[in-house]
């Protein structure tokens, strides 16, 4: 079955949008709300894959870090290990009090959309078969 990627298409694009903005304390703010939600769809367009691909009992019971080993095993993604760092920084976002924390995820940010498009590629390929 085919996935609905518009949502996707629509995140990925907004991020790319707001990290070509020269940056300030506005776009910054704007560039980690919108890794939030694009590292949201990932992640569970992610798993609606391999729920399509390897059924509902293999993947409904995996954490996060079982997910995203998955994923690159099947080559969804590249690493499961940049995932796990851009969901440590989407954990940190609701405690982003200070400067040097938004900052980070700031960075963050603009690596994960490399990995982002990467996804969403390999997502479109697989809605081909």
């Amino acid at each position: 079955m085919s996935l609905i990627l518009t949502p996707l298409h629509k995140a990925v694009s907004s991020l790319e949008l707001a990290l070509a903005q020269p940056k300030n304390e506005f776009i910054r703010d704007a560039v980690i709300q919108r890794f939030e939600y694009t590292y949201e769809l990932c992640w569970k367009m992610m798993r609606r894959r391999l729920i399509e691909d390897h059924g509902q009992s293999e993947v409904a019971l995996l954490s996060r870090r079982e997910l995203f080993r998955m994923a690159a095993d099947y080559q969804l993604i590249t690493d499961s290990i940049s995932w796990m760092l851009y969901h440590k920084a989407r954990n940190e976002t609701s405690h982003l009090y200070d400067e040097s924390k938004a900052e980070e995820v700031y960075l963050v940010a603009v690596d994960f959309l490399t990995d982002a498009r990467l996804l969403q590629a390999q997502l479109e390929r697989r809605n081909e078969y």
